[in-house]
């Protein structure tokens, strides 16, 4: 280990044994505490910013008082010993009272689950409601609440995420939030080495049944990560901290998807377990291609080529936690989860290729098979530390994934008699490893300031061993061909530490939260096609800071700037030359540069009488080194000792400076008792400056628009219509395509709502989705046309088991259900 290596760990040592220190020292006897959650009494869901208010017996005289927090929980603390009564109260809600608490010296009082019941006004609108709360808004995020979602729940992650306000995902899975496609993914505020095999692909096999919420963070703050100059996805799966045993199960069989889960809970006293499994199955589908290219150069030749390809996918996910109160002040939990995914794709293509104008076409067959397993186990340990003082907490996680991920390729060419005159196969088996190890501590230095700092460090290890096999058409067998075997070991190590304070500034006028993260880059990365190549450390400094202003009860306006990296994925640094598809090779470049990123977001919210609510945001988004996928047409390309004609190479490259300038409007209004519309409207305008060829910069329009209509026709059965439309997109070398597409859904509770059952149709009058592509480069221009089966028809039958207890005498311990990030 270096000199410099040594020094960042005595730091980061010495910072974490302060923190333990003050974690192991013992309070001052004397003032009690009082501690509770408040729910609703029809979700059941936590109550969010509730007013706590402690009044002295017999007194309206508030002597102490408090909120809840995210998970509904609130404490109070320096309480002096004697008798008190306690009101809970929020908005719509009516005022609940406790009488005669009890506080003993020195003591606890631990209240339980207290539930608040909507007003009357408020429960004659119960669907509206449920609407309203379907997007929450919060200092740091949006968050999407995903389980109220009928129509998606037949369907994966990819379904939910085009529902969320600012996101949008294309006909294969493709994930944009602002116009980004750079974005940090993790699983109940964890990073999963799962995204890194093939992140579409992952996302697809998550079924949207086992997805409680979706949290949306476009202007992270210091305490997280610096990396993904788009911003934050947080999917969080669903879990249940209610007493007793109780669970659910999801099953959902389709014309294109097959979808099941179950979840099972158990509490006793200050000690609960959760365990599920889910699986889903994407079925055998067509999808039909076209393409062409035009060499416009001196060779002037022509390339046609058409076929199609069957694809299935399938996938699961089993897990086991447990969260665990050792003390009213200490909580431990763990969990441990196993996920697979794999896919299998055979393709046939028709190739036509003109030499030149008038000559007669070379015409051949390309069969081409394509698999991957994928599989990663992830488990983590966390110990929170609560103190004396209401909000000082210490956080210490860690957590680890292990990935193995095999890859398998085999094309062969033939001539139109039949005969193979060229081929190659590749076996591919390959490790991903990554370990994460964090320090958080929160201190409330006064009523009006809140210090947060931390240290993390975070550990990847990869491996990839690509064994490529070429056709001897000699004799048909296939031989080892060193030139395009490859052979990968890639290790980061990332350093980090962060600082960041809340406060309130001209008496609560402002509330402002602000910090800096530091992040020390190094990396060792050796590559059998690219033996001299080095990969330079690098440090980087992530500022952000948030200014929150109430302009009254309902509204309120916010501004906020974040610096972000996106370092460049060991897949786009290997320059592994890929040839399964002779016509377009691709390959890596170990030289990029991180691509730098500045975010500036401009917010509204605004809730009114009635349900109905409205977000607006203006946001400008600026990448430096911006990373994209370049095409380079050559008439002959030459790898190793095999030269390919007239192909396109395809490589990632830091084409330059991307600008996204846009506006993001989300709104949700009641029309009617029973029918409710929300929308979200995304436009921004995206300016491209090619370093690579310059005077190619680009400029485009870009907008993103959906509508959602729920219809209560009975007090059981709902109906929801959802639509959605992407516009088509320029890049820097060409345009890409539109997407547009509808879900219906109709919903039937069962069993006094223990029970439902849903019928969900997506694309029903369109069997294909079509995507053309169409691509200029220097001496080329090409066309791709893709017909994607998108239509599919599936129920979905949703079961709630065992006592939900939600009454405060039953409930004896403070339960937290939302993970920490």
């Amino acid at each position: 280990m270096n000199t410099m290596a040594i020094k960042r760990w005595m730091i980061l040592g010495s910072l974490l044994c302060c923190l333990l220190v003050k974690t192991w020292a013992q309070p001052a006897a004397g003032a009690g505490s009082v501690e509770g959650k408040v729910k609703d009494s029809l979700t059941g869901q936590p109550v969010e910013y509730a007013t706590i208010t402690l009044l002295a017996a017999g007194s309206a005289k508030a002597v102490n008082g408090a909120t809840t927090d995210a998970a509904g929980n609130f404490s109070i603390t320096e309480v002096a010993a004697g008798t008190y009564s306690i009101q809970i109260g929020f908005i719509g809600y009516s005022t609940q009272t406790l009488q005669r608490i009890v506080v003993a010296a020195g003591g606890t009082k631990k209240l339980g689950s207290i539930t608040l019941y909507k007003e009357p006004a408020a429960l004659q609108g119960v669907t509206v409601s449920a609407t309203r709360s379907l997007v929450e808004n919060k200092l740091d995020k949006m968050v999407y609440n995903a389980e109220k979602d009928i129509s998606s729940q037949g369907g994966v992650a990819t379904d939910v995420l085009k529902k969320v306000p600012q996101i949008s995902v294309d006909a294969d899975g493709n994930v944009e939030l602002q116009g980004n496609g750079n974005i940090r993914f993790l699983i109940n505020g964890k990073p999963s080495s799962v995204f890194g095999a093939n992140l579409s692909d992952a996302l697809q096999s998550i079924p949207a049944s086992q997805i409680k919420s979706i949290e949306v963070i476009t202007s992270p703050g210091a305490r997280y990560d610096a990396e993904g100059t788009g911003g934050i996805i947080n999917i969080i799966l669903k879990k249940s901290t209610v007493r007793g045993i109780n669970g659910n199960v999801n099953l959902t069989g389709g014309s294109r998807l097959e979808n099941g889960s179950l979840n099972l809970n158990m509490r006793e006293g200050n000690f609960g377990m959760n365990a599920f499994f889910s699986g889903n199955a994407q079925l055998r589908s067509t999808t039909r291609n076209s393409f062409e290219r035009h060499a416009t150069d001196s060779t002037n030749t022509m390339l046609l080529q058409n076929g199609s390809s069957e694809f299935t996918r399938n996938g699961f996910e089993t897990g086991l936690g447990f969260d665990w109160n050792i003390t009213p002040k200490d909580n431990l939990s763990g969990n441990i989860g196993f996920d697979h995914f794999g896919t299998h794709n055979n393709s046939t293509s028709y190739l036509q290729q003109y030499a030149k104008a008038g000559d007669d076409p070379l015409h051949t067959t390309t069969l081409a098979a394509n698999r991957l397993r994928f599989n990663t186990v992830d488990w983590g340990l966390s110990y929170k530390k609560t103190f004396k003082k209401e909000g000082e907490e210490l956080d210490v996680l860690y957590n680890a994934s292990y990935g193995n991920n095999h890859v398998y390729y085999q094309q062969t060419q033939q001539t139109a008699a039949g005969a193979a005159f060229a081929g190659n196969s590749g076996d591919n088996p390959g490790t991903d490893r990554e370990i994460n190890i964090q320090a958080d501590y929160t201190n409330p230095l006064s009523k009006s300031f809140t210090l947060e700092t931390g240290v993390k460090g975070t550990f990847r290890s990869i491996a990839s061993n690509a064994a490529v096999q070429a056709l001897d058409v000699t004799n048909g067998e296939y031989l080892y061909d060193t030139a395009q075997s490859n052979q990968l070991q890639y290790k980061r190590k990332v350093y980090a530490a962060y600082v960041s304070g809340t406060f309130a500034l001209f008496h609560h006028f402002l509330d402002v939260k602000a910090g800096t993260r530091y992040e020390y880059t190094h990396v060792d990365a050796a590559y059998s096609q690219a033996p001299d190549v080095t990969v330079p450390d690098f440090s980087t400094w992530a500022p952000s800071v948030t200014l929150l202003h109430k302009l009254n009860e309902e509204a309120s306006v916010k501004l906020s700037y974040t610096h972000r990296i996106q370092r460049p994925d060991y897949r786009v640094l290997n320059p592994f030359v890929n040839t399964a598809d002779p016509k377009n090779i691709s390959h890596g470049d170990p030289l990029l540069k991180p691509e730098i990123g500045d975010n500036i977001e401009a917010g509204y919210n605004q809730s009114f009488k009635g349900g109905a609510s409205l977000n607006a945001a203006l946001f400008y988004r600026r990448s430096n080194h911006d990373i994209q996928p370049y095409v380079v047409y050559y008439p002959e390309y030459l790898v190793g000792d095999s030269t390919y004609t007239n192909t396109s190479v395809t490589t990632y490259a830091n084409i330059g400076l991307e600008e996204n300038t846009g506006l993001s409007l989300y709104g949700s209004v009641p029309i009617t008792h029973a029918l409710s519309l929300r929308s979200n409207v995304m436009l921004f305008e995206r300016h491209i400056i090619n370093r690579i060829n310059t005077g190619n910069s680009i400029s485009s329009f870009n907008y993103r628009i959906n509508l959602n209509a729920t219809y209560q026709v009975t007090s059981t059965l709902t109906a929801e219509l959802f639509g959605n439309f992407n516009s088509a997109r320029n890049e820097v070398q060409g345009r890409y395509p539109s997407f547009t597409f509808y879900n219906l859904a109709v919903r039937k509770q069962l069993w006094h709502t223990k029970g439902s059952l849903a019928l969900t149709t997506t694309n029903l009058f369109n069997k294909y989705v079509n995507q053309l592509t169409a691509i200029r480069g220097t001496g080329f221009t090409q066309n791709t046309l893709r017909q994607i089966p998108f239509r599919s028809i599936g129920i979905s039958f949703t079961y709630k088991f065992g006592k939900l207890s939600f009454k405060k005498e039953e409930e004896k311990h403070n339960d937290s259900g939302e993970p920490q990030l």
